[in-house]
C-alpha cells in the first residue's frame, strides 16, 4: 500500500500544478498568508513538510492560538474546495466549447481536400507555362540588358565630356550649387580615369572649379553679399573638400559684425508704439523699418542655421551670437527706459525683441533664449518701473518749486493755492497716470510679459512705497530741513536759494492730502488692479504697506507746520531783535507817536494771513475772549498797575507797585499760552503771534529804559492790542502776553512812570485812524 500511495501523490501534486500555472493564481494571495503567518509561511510552496509544519507550529504556540488556526485552516480548506470546485466546472466549460469547435471545423473541411488537388493541378500548369515563356525569352533579355548598360555607360562618358562646358555655363550665370553637384558626381570617374581615358577633361575641370572656389570664397568674404550668401558658399566650398575650417574663424567675425546692424537704433525705437493688445491690431507705427528688421533677424536666424550646418562641433559659438543679440537689444531698452517713455513704446520695442528671440529660437532651441532674455527683461522693465517713479516725483517737485516762480514775479493772484492745487493733481492724477501706464503692460498679451506678471506686480507696489518714502525726503529736502546734495539740488531747482515759508506751509498741507486722500485712493487701485504677486517672496512681507505711507506723511505734515511757524516768528524775531537792539534805551526821547515797528510787525503778520488764506481752511472754533479766560485777571492786573501808576508821583512808590504785582502773580490762575498748532487758518496765525509777543517779553528783559523808553514801548504794546483782536482766536493769550512785555519793560526800567491815559489814548487813536485808513480790509 505504501508503493502505491507514492505514485498517486506524485500524480496529485503534478495535476494541481498543471492547474495552478493554467489558471495562474494571484501570487500576491501568497505573500499575504506568508506575511500574516510569518515563519509558517511554507504551507502553500512547494516544499511543503507537514511533520516539520506541524512540529514547528506546536512549539510556537499555544492550545488557543492551535484552535484559532484549526478554524483557519478549516476555513481555507473549504475555500480551496470551492476554488477547486468551480475550476472544474469552469475547465469542463472550456472542454465542451473546444468540442463544439471541433466539431464546427470537421464540417467545415467536408470537400476542401478535393478543391485543393484542383489548385494544385493548376499552379503547376501555370509553372510549366511561365518557365516556357521565360526560356524562349532569356537570350533577348540579356541581350536588352547588355545594351542599357552600355548606353549608361556612353551618357556617363558623354556626361564627361560634356562637363567643362556644363561648368562653364554655371560659371556665367554663377550657378555654383549645379556646379559643384555636378563636378562631385564626376569625381569617383576621373579617380579611376583621369589620368588615362578623360585626362584632358579632368584638367579643364579642375581649371573650372578652380574658378568657382575662388568665386565662392570672394563671396564668402563679401561685405555686399547677405550673411545665408555667404553661408551657402561655405557649404559649396566644404563639400569641394576645400579646407574651410580655416574660415570658421573669418565667417564667425562676420557674424559678429552683423550684430551690429541688427541692434535696435534708438531711431527706430523711436518710431515704435503698440495701440492695441491684439496682435493683429497692434502693430508698430513705423512699418517698414520694423519689417525690414525682422527679415533682417531672420536672415541671421537662417546664417546662424548654415553655420551649424558647415562646423556641427561650434554649438557654442552660435549660442553666443544669439545670446548676444538678446542682451543688446535689452542694453538699449534700458538706456531707453531711461527717458520718460509710455507703456505703448516699451510694449512695442518689447514685441519686437520677443519676436526675434522666437524667431531665433526656432534655430538654436539649446540656447534657451526665451529664458535667457526673461532674466534681461526684468532688469529692463524693473528700471522702467523705477524710471516712471522718478519722474513722478520731478513732476511733483516742479508744481511744488512753481511757488518760488510765482511768487517773484506775482504772475498769480494766489500763488501758493495754484501751486497746492497743481501739486496735489500731480500726486493724485500723476499716480493714476502711473497706475494706468502699468496696467497697460500687466494686461497684455506678449508672452514675455505673461511670464514677468508676478514680478511686475512687486515692482509696482514696491515702488510706490518707495516712491512715497522718497517723496517724504523731497519734503525734507524742499523746506530746508535736510541738507541737499549736488544731485537734489539739479532736481529741485533750488542751487541754495532761501526756502520760502510759503512753500514749507504748502508742504504741510500737501502732506494731510497725501495720508487722507491720495494713499487711500492709490490702495484701492492697487488692490482692484495689481493684487496677488510673489515673485518677491512671502518671507519678505508685504511690498505696499499704507498705514506705513500714512504714519508718515502725519508725521511729516505736523513737523512742516511746526517748521512754517517756526520760520516765520523767526523772521519777525529778527525785526523785533532789530528794534531792541538799535536805540539807546536810557536816552530815549519822549514817545510821540506809535513806532515804525509796529507797522512792520502787522505788515509781517498780514502776509502770513494771506498765505494761510489760501492754504489752510477756517476753523470752526469761536474766539477765546478775555471774560471766557480763567486768566482774565492777568489784564486787570495791567490795567491797575497802569491805573495807580498815573496817580503816583514818584519812582519809589511804582516800584513799591510793582513788587505788589508779582506778589499778585502767585495767586492768580494760569494761562494756557502755547497749544498744538491745528491745521487751520487762526490756529497758526496765533501761535506765530504768541511766539512773536514771547520773544518780545525776552528782548525786553535785555535791555535797561528810562521813562520815555518804557512810555515807547508802553505806546506801542497798548496799540497792538486792538489789531491783534481782529487778527488772533486766542484773545486772552494775547492780552497776557502783551502785559507780560509791558511788565517786562518795567522791570527794566530806571524810573517805570507810565503815560497819563489821556495822552495814551490819543496817541492810539490817532494811529489807529491813520491804520485803518491804510488798511481798509480788516486783514
Amino acid at each position: 500500500m505504501g508503493t502505491e500511495d507514492v505514485p498517486l501523490d506524485d500524480k496529485a501534486k503534478r495535476m494541481r500544478d498543471l492547474l495552478s500555472s493554467f489558471y495562474s493564481p494571484d501570487p500576491s494571495s501568497t505573500n499575504d498568508a506568508s506575511s500574516n503567518h510569518g515563519s509558517l509561511d511554507a504551507i502553500d510552496t512547494t516544499s511543503f513538510d507537514a511533520d516539520q509544519y506541524m512540529n514547528l507550529l506546536i512549539r510556537k504556540s499555544n492550545l488557543e492560538a492551535l484552535l484559532q488556526r484549526h478554524v483557519e485552516m478549516a476555513a481555507e480548506i473549504k475555500n480551496i474546495d470551492t476554488d477547486l470546485q468551480m475550476l472544474v466546472y469552469e475547465n469542463y466549460n472550456k472542454f465542451i466549447s473546444a468540442t463544439d469547435a471541433i466539431k464546427r471545423m470537421k464540417s467545415n473541411i467536408v470537400g476542401m481536400e478535393t478543391n485543393m488537388e484542383h489548385l494544385l493541378d493548376k499552379i503547376m500548369s501555370v509553372q510549366s507555362k511561365s518557365d516556357g515563356v521565360n526560356t524562349s525569352l532569356f537570350e533577348k533579355r540579356e541581350h536588352i540588358e547588355k545594351l542599357h548598360r552600355t548606353r549608361n555607360l556612353l551618357r556617363k562618358v558623354q556626361f564627361i565630356y560634356d562637363l567643362p562646358v556644363r561648368l562653364e555655363k554655371c560659371i556665367k550665370s554663377e550657378a555654383y550649387a549645379d556646379a559643384v553637384k555636378f563636378y562631385t558626381g564626376a569625381m569617383p570617374i576621373f579617380k579611376a580615369y583621369g589620368d588615362s581615358s578623360f585626362q584632358d577633361c579632368k584638367q579643364a575641370s579642375e581649371e573650372a572649379i578652380a574658378i568657382i572656389v575662388k568665386n565662392l570664397q570672394g563671396k564668402l568674404f563679401s561685405d555686399s553679399e547677405s550673411i545665408q550668401a555667404r553661408a551657402e558658399a561655405a557649404v559649396l566650398l566644404k563639400q569641394l573638400d576645400f579646407p574651410v575650417d580655416s574660415l570658421q574663424a573669418k565667417l564667425l567675425e562676420k557674424l559678429e559684425q552683423s550684430l551690429g546692424d541688427l541692434q535696435l537704433k534708438p531711431d527706430e525705437i523711436e518710431n515704435v508704439s503698440v495701440e492695441s493688445n491684439d496682435p493683429k491690431q497692434g502693430e508698430v507705427s513705423d512699418s517698414i523699418p520694423i519689417a525690414a528688421h525682422e527679415g533682417s533677424v531672420l536672415e541671421f536666424a537662417e546664417a546662424i542655421r548654415a553655420y551649424r550646418v558647415i562646423f556641427p562641433d561650434s554649438e557654442g559659438q552660435p549660442t553666443k551670437l544669439a545670446q548676444d543679440l538678446v542682451v543688446k537689444h535689452f542694453e538699449t531698452t534700458q538706456h531707453y527706459v531711461k527717458g520718460r517713455i509710455s507703456s505703448g513704446k516699451l510694449l512695442g520695442v518689447l514685441r519686437i525683441i520677443w519676436t526675434d528671440v522666437l524667431l531665433m529660437d526656432e534655430v538654436l532651441s539649446e540656447a534657451v533664449l526665451p529664458g535667457f532674455s526673461l532674466e534681461a527683461a526684468q532688469v529692463a522693465l524693473k528700471q522702467y518701473v523705477a524710471s516712471t517713479f522718478n519722474y513722478l516725483l520731478r513732476d511733483i517737485s516742479d508744481a511744488l518749486l512753481r511757488v518760488n516762480v510765482s511768487s517773484k514775479e506775482a504772475a498769480e493772484e494766489l500763488p501758493l493755492q495754484v501751486a497746492l492745487e497743481a501739486s496735489k493733481k500731480a500726486v493724485l492724477q500723476g499716480s493714476m497716470d502711473v497706475l494706468l501706464e502699468f496696467r497697460r503692460l500687466l494686461d497684455d498679451d506678449l508672452g514675455l510679459l505673461v511670464q514677468l506678471r508676478d514680478f511686475l506686480i512687486d515692482w509696482v507696489q514696491e515702488g510706490f512705497q518707495d516712491f512715497f518714502r522718497a517723496l517724504d525726503d523731497r519734503f525734507l529736502l524742499l523746506s530746508g530741513r535736510k541738507s541737499s546734495s549736488s544731485q537734489d539740488q539739479d532736481l529741485t531747482g533750488a542751487h541754495g536759494e532761501k526756502v520760502l515759508a510759503g512753500l514749507v506751509l504748502v508742504l504741510a498741507q500737501l502732506s494731510v492730502f497725501i495720508e487722507q486722500t491720495a494713499v487711500p485712493r492709490i490702495t484701492e487701485e492697487i488692490a482692484a488692479s495689481f493684487s496677488g504677486g510673489g515673485g518677491r517672496g512671502y518671507e519678505n512681507g508685504p511690498a505696499f504697506v499704507p498705514g506705513e505711507i500714512c504714519r508718515i506723511f502725519r508725521s511729516a505734515g505736523e513737523k512742516l507746520l511746526l517748521h512754517y511757524t517756526k520760520m516765520r516768528t523767526q523772521k519777525v524775531s529778527t525785526l523785533l531783535r532789530k528794534r531792541f537792539t538799535t536805540p539807546n534805551w536810557v536816552k530815549h526821547k519822549e514817545p510821540r507817536e506809535v513806532h515804525m515797528f509796529v507797522d512792520l510787525f502787522l505788515q509781517e503778520l498780514k502776509e502770513i494771513g494771506s498765505e494761510v488764506r489760501q492754504i489752510l481752511p477756517q476753523g470752526h472754533s469761536r474766539k477765546h475772549r478775555r471774560s471766557d479766560s480763567n486768566g482774565s485777571t492777568a489784564s486787570s492786573r495791567s490795567n491797575q498797575l497802569r491805573d495807580d501808576k498815573m496817580t503816583r508821583s514818584n519812582t519809589q512808590r511804582a516800584r513799591s507797585q510793582l513788587l505788589e504785582t508779582h506778589l499778585a502773580k502767585l495767586f492768580k490762575q494760569k494761562v494756557e499760552i502755547f497749544t498744538k498748532v491745528e491745521y487751520t487758518q487762526e490756529s497758526v496765525v496765533t501761535t506765530i503771534v504768541k511766539l512773536c509777543l514771547k520773544s518780545l517779553q525776552e528782548f525786553a528783559r535785555l535791555q535797561t529804559f528810562n521813562r520815555s523808553g518804557f512810555q515807547q514801548i508802553q505806546l506801542d504794546i497798548q496799540f497792538l492790542r486792538t489789531p491783534l483782536k481782529e487778527t488772533v482766536e486766542d484773545e486772552a493769550a494775547i492780552d497776557f502776553l502783551l502785559d507780560e512785555v509791558i511788565v517786562a519793560a518795567s522791570e527794566r526800567c530806571l524810573d517805570p512812570i507810565p503815560l497819563e491815559p489821556p495822552i495814551l489814548d490819543k496817541l492810539i487813536q490817532a494811529k489807529l485812524a491813520k491804520w485803518k485808513e491804510q488798511n481798509p480790509v480788516t486783514p
